[in-house]
């Protein structure tokens, strides 16, 4: 750092304790009030989107809801400013994951009121509702203060090849019992497209079984009996593959929590005393997710 920004080091270093760094006691009551923010911003929002209903007697409001939004808005943002502030790397918060999500909470406030015009026009309605349900992305900033969610954060890490190997030979199992029901029922009975025909093999597989759309022909029924029984076979093969990773990392962290006073190892990860001579358990530090 250059001499001329060099008293900004004990302010960043300090930010940095506060929304990074949970293991003081300073750390951990900002931890809890960003979750009890980020919370409290998510319930706002399902009772703004039903205020009317619940509140016919308050004509102002949808007003009243705006001006918490613009308190959370503001909130949120000094956050996120803080954070890129106190950043050792400033690239590497702005582009992780958590960033793009506290960006992503921000922006459709920002961008309604840069751009006013959204409100008037009614063509644009969808866009304003997405951006207004973009705030609903807040809930997944809880995931930066919950330390076993990079147990399952890491066991996705590993399993992705064979996850996306699984994912990649279910979608060609879906291409082609979706053409053979596009064939086989010759475009009829809700059958008018290869798309649709596809939509009806991923929720036939997937056992859902809307039936707004289900086949009249022999052939047709007999293909999607083998695809119900085919979705029951393989419906349980991801969920196999991921425990078996979250197993493997569950043990690596047991192996890791060892006695000081008697060496012995295999405790649990919450473990706070030595379940062979009861000594105290020194805390390791958890591998968390990338912030």
């Amino acid at each position: 750092m250059s001499q001329d920004f060099r008293f900004l080091a004990s302010p960043r270093r300090r930010c940095y304790a506060l929304l990074f760094e949970h293991r003081t006691r300073s750390g951990r009551r900002m931890e809890t009030f960003w979750i009890v923010a980020s919370l409290l911003s998510v319930f706002i929002l399902f009772f703004e989107s039903s205020a009317t209903d619940l509140f016919p007697n308050t004509p102002n409001i949808l007003w009243r809801f705006g001006l918490a939004e613009a308190a959370f808005t503001a909130l949120f943002s000094v956050e996120y400013v803080l954070r890129v502030f106190s950043s050792p790397r400033k690239t590497r918060y702005p582009l992780s994951f958590f960033g793009i999500i506290d960006l992503l909470t921000i922006l459709p406030m920002y961008i309604i009121w840069l751009i006013p015009s959204f409100g008037t026009a009614t063509d644009l309605i969808v866009l304003i509702r997405l951006l207004r349900i973009l705030r609903v992305l807040r809930v997944l900033k809880l995931l930066r203060y919950m330390s076993d969610a990079g147990i399952l954060w890491r066991s996705l890490m590993r399993a992705k090849r064979k996850l996306g190997i699984f994912f990649g030979f279910v979608a060609i199992i879906l291409c082609l019992f979706g053409g053979l029901m596009f064939a086989a029922e010759g475009g009829q009975d809700g059958f008018t497209s290869l798309g649709t025909s596809v939509y009806w093999a991923v929720v036939t597989l997937t056992t859902v079984g809307y039936g707004d759309i289900t086949p009249h022909t022999a052939i047709g029924r007999m293909l999607a009996s083998v695809l119900i029984l085919l979705g029951y076979s393989i419906i349980a093969v991801p969920t196999g593959i991921l425990t078996a990773y979250m197993s493997q990392e569950l043990e690596k962290g047991r192996a890791a929590r060892s006695c000081q006073t008697c060496l012995h190892s295999g405790h649990e990860i919450d473990a706070k005393f030595c379940a062979h001579c009861g000594a105290v358990l020194t805390s390791e530090k958890t591998q968390p997710i990338e912030k």
